[in-house]
Order: structure tokens, then sequence, then C-alpha cells
């Protein structure tokens, strides 16, 4: 993954929305939510929702498609992955088992 690619996606859930839009699809698990479920269960207005969900989308972290006349929106966990990845491929200097009990335990 590139750095300007690590960036957008970070920045695209450091607002508090837009982050519990990504974890409720993350949650929702791969068939998504169309978007008036996320509005609701979240309590977003559609202009603002359908705004966050731009974002996300742009930075590639969900995926969207049109059910009927209903849009659904789900994770891309394999952007969630690499960007995971990302963040701690130097984890723990090189040491593959970062894990409670190992010797190097980022806390």
């Amino acid at each position: 993954m590139e750095i300007k690619s690590a960036v957008l996606q970070l920045s695209s859930i450091a607002q508090e929305a837009r982050l519990e839009i990504f974890r409720l699809l993350v949650q929702a698990g791969p068939e998504g939510l169309p978007a008036g479920n996320i509005g609701e269960s979240l309590s977003i207005p559609a202009s603002t929702l359908s705004f966050h969900l731009k974002e996300l989308s742009h930075a590639g972290l969900i995926n969207s498609r049109q059910v009927s006349r209903f849009i659904y929106y789900s994770a891309n966990y394999e952007a969630m992955n690499g960007l995971l990845a990302y963040l701690t491929e130097n984890c723990c200097a090189g040491v593959t088992d970062c894990g409670p009990g190992s010797t190097c335990n980022p806390k």
C-alpha cells in the first residue's frame, strides 16, 4: 500500500459519523445494509449520510450495489485488511508474534 492511499483511508474514518458507519458495515457482514437502515441505525439524516457514504466509497473502504430500488453498502474487507497490514507491517521490529505473552507486546 502506498502512503497516499493509507492517508486517504485513515482521513475518511477520522470523523465520528464515518467511523460509526464503517464499524456498522463491518459488523453487518458481506451482505451490507441498505442506506436507509444505516441512517436509521445511526440517526443520520439522508443528505448527511449520502455525503459520508461518498467519502468512505471514495477512499475505497466501502462498496455499493443496487438491489431493486435500494442501494446496499458493505465494508470492503480487503481494503480494511490492507490498511491494517500496512499499519502493522513493521510492528515489533519485524517479530511475527506480537500477541499477548510475546516479548514484544505493544499497548
